[in-house]
């Protein structure tokens, strides 16, 4: 049997999927949230960007609109969830409730900082001549400058801030590197909600490599995705049985607006067109708090 790209996320879904069924409920992992998990620990996808497709998942309907917006929102730096709500955007809300945010000094609507602003203002110790760190535009620079070098790693954990925030970071930290004359980029995930979480961390990180391949002029090459943790929780397991009896379809192809030179000025929807997205219908499943 061929293996396709979307069928490697479907082969880890069965095998959690079977893990849930075989696991007894006193056995399972219980975390901070309500809801019991099983995990398979590390896995490992890869997704070819050269040929302009983007891996959106076809055996459920994917949100690209809020993929896109989520991501500009992660590149603003922002940690309130005004920019998302702009583009009625909600699915972080129950993260920044009044409830989750007073333990750690947060107004509702603010989730702290974890992605955003540890990517655009990574604060700098006191013998910097710089208060901050935009990693995201020293990753560019790098990559313009020298290319091949090894370093352009990109990181969203800081301890620092860690307890300081309902959320931990469970992605945002990656690596960009030239392989062939292609770039590729190789994304850490600590930790992966495979039914919901996992799908929209690959076609973000994806996306995020075609922005950079267009602002730096390289070529677009593999998107490696590395789950350290890839669970699935008690109540996802009726909607990752639907989704599993379902046959993936091709992917659909990615333009983005070739005028757009700074990563910073993407704009929703001006600058993203996605074509040939015939996914299966929207399967519909809680967020684990």
């Amino acid at each position: 049997m061929i293996i396709t790209e979307e069928g490697q996320y479907l082969a880890v879904l069965a095998q959690l999927a079977d893990k849930l069924r075989k696991t007894p409920t006193n056995a399972r992992q219980q975390g901070p949230q309500d809801v019991s998990s099983v995990s398979l620990g590390l896995t490992k996808m890869e997704f070819d960007l050269s040929q302009g497709h983007i891996p959106l998942l076809t055996t459920k309907k994917m949100s690209f609109k809020n993929i896109v917006v989520e991501l500009l929102w992660f590149l603003r730096g922002d940690s309130r969830l005004d920019f998302l709500h702009d583009y009625n955007t909600h699915f972080w809300d129950m993260w920044a409730t009044e409830e989750t945010g007073k333990p750690y000094g947060l107004e509702a609507g603010d989730v702290g900082r974890i992605y955003g602003p540890n990517w655009i203002h990574w604060p700098t110790t006191k013998a910097s001549d710089v208060s901050e760190i935009n990693q995201i535009q020293w990753l560019i620079d790098g990559l313009n400058n020298h290319p091949q070098w090894r370093r352009w790693w990109v990181s969203a954990w800081n301890p620092e801030f860690i307890d300081k925030a309902f959320l931990a970071p469970c992605h945002g930290t990656f690596h960009c590197l030239l392989v062939d004359g292609h770039l590729e980029l190789h994304h850490m995930q600590r930790s992966g909600d495979w039914f919901l979480g996992v799908p929209y961390n690959i076609a973000s990180y994806a996306l995020l490599l075609r922005m950079i391949c267009q602002v730096t002029g390289l070529k677009p090459g593999k998107l490696v995705q590395i789950t350290s943790d890839s669970h699935l929780y008690a109540d996802q397991l009726e909607a990752a049985d639907l989704q599993l009896k379902r046959e993936p379809r091709s992917w659909p192809k990615l333009r983005l607006n070739p005028t757009v030179s700074d990563i910073f000025d993407f704009r929703w929807p001006d600058h993203f067109a996605l074509n040939g997205y015939d996914p299966h219908p929207i399967i519909r499943s809680k967020a684990a708090l």
